[in-house]
């Protein structure tokens, strides 16, 4: 239920009161109730919770334009703005240590509410990090689970397009972004926000036309973890941000996994780190949706007979070629190719002096081998084995 326009009114003064803060606003609430009430309280009784500079702070006359833009803003198709009184409120978020008042929404309010899987990750990703990454977000999207991540470069535009890619048969996908609703920042991911908010949602803590200030994000990170009943960190560095955002949900009693890399890549030393700390390791979206079954209190799956998937068209009427018959594609000197390349990235003359051709010859192997998406090429020049 939408509050209405006079207690919303409200509600926004009192997120906008300067020197106070969630926790301030937060004791006023649980001593007065409803926000119209702290405003007819007296300066005595309000400087009792929050202190006498703050008492004056909340009773002094708000910017009543903010206010305004805001409420307009909110009667707009496909806006809202959540309270902690409204029903729509996401409940999970009542886990973190610092719940905001307010949360400012474009799409979907509902999908905060359903069971989520965060996916986060470096900026400067991999080919092949964003490759998983969009991978793992397509196929958990369409397990049920809503995707949830912070529309910054590299990893969680990669998550997010990968839940969009589901369509109807996913779950959604929800961007924390740590910015007023109304400013998308990178500008880059402007036109996957309108995405976003049009198949999903995109929601803020953060007033309109706050910019992107760096202390901001590491708030957003709490909320990333808060909507989801995991995390799952795809590439990291030492010291990224998306470590933050496991450590929240350790801290909140989510569930945080890692998927490994290599060992010579910077981008895996953070999720190495996590699962010697204890995330668990995955290699395939189904490691996470077994992991959260229980959680969720969904069902084990129940294996069909072949004649009742095949009637589904999930097995072929005629049986499948032999494994042999299927790896005729790479045998020869594409086989021998990725053989050489390996699991860890790899500069092109490398992989010629492994395998004894010329980079000409080379790259006519590697071009389909990229096409048909069995290696990435990386910056710098270097290849990757996907598959």
């Amino acid at each position: 239920m939408t509050a209405p326009a006079d207690d919303l009114a409200d509600w926004l003064r009192l997120a906008c009161i300067p020197g106070v803060g969630t926790q301030g606003q937060r004791a006023l609430l649980a001593a007065f109730g409803l926000p119209g009430h702290i405003f007819a309280a007296g300066r005595g009784a309000l400087a009792a919770v929050v202190g006498g500079q703050a008492a004056d702070a909340v009773l002094a006359v708000p910017a009543h334009e903010d206010i305004e833009r805001t409420l307009a803003w909110a009667s707009e198709a496909g806006n809202r703005v959540l309270t902690l009184a409204d029903a729509d409120y996401p409940r999970q978020l009542f886990d973190i240590a610092d719940p905001p008042v307010l949360l400012y929404v474009k799409g979907e309010p509902a999908l905060l509410s359903r069971p989520g899987i965060a996916l986060v990750g470096a900026r400067s990703a991999t080919a092949a990090g964003e490759a998983n990454a969009e991978a793992f977000a397509r196929t958990l999207a369409q397990q049920g689970l809503v995707v949830v991540s912070g529309l910054a470069l590299g990893i969680d535009a990669a998550a997010h397009r990968g839940a969009l890619a589901a369509g109807s048969t996913g779950a959604g996908t929800v961007a924390v972004i740590g910015t007023g609703i109304d400013r998308i920042y990178p500008a880059r991911n402007a036109a996957l926000a309108r995405e976003i908010a049009a198949a999903g949602a995109v929601v803020s803590e953060f007033p309109l036309g706050t910019p992107p200030l760096q202390h901001n994000f590491p708030r957003r990170n709490r909320l990333i973890a808060g909507l989801a009943e995991g995390v799952l960190v795809v590439e990291a560095a030492l010291g990224s941000g998306s470590l933050i955002t496991a450590r929240l949900a350790t801290e909140t009693g989510r569930e945080v996994f890692a998927i490994p890399g290599s060992i010579h890549s910077p981008l895996s030393r953070g999720c190495h780190r996590l699962i010697r700390d204890g995330a668990k390791l995955v290699e395939t979206a189904e490691d996470v949706v077994e992991e959260l079954r229980g959680r969720l209190g969904w069902p084990a799956p129940v294996a069909a007979s072949v004649k009742d998937r095949r009637s589904r068209g999930a097995v072929p009427a005629v049986p499948a070629a032999p494994p042999r018959q299927a790896a005729l594609a790479l045998d020869g000197e594409r086989t021998r190719v990725l053989e050489a390349i390996g699991h860890d990235p790899v500069e092109l003359d490398t992989i010629a002096a492994r395998c004894g051709l010329t980079v000409d010859a080379l790259y006519a192997i590697l071009l389909p081998l990229e096409l048909e998406g069995r290696l990435a090429k990386l910056p710098g020049g270097r290849f990757q084995r996907i598959t």
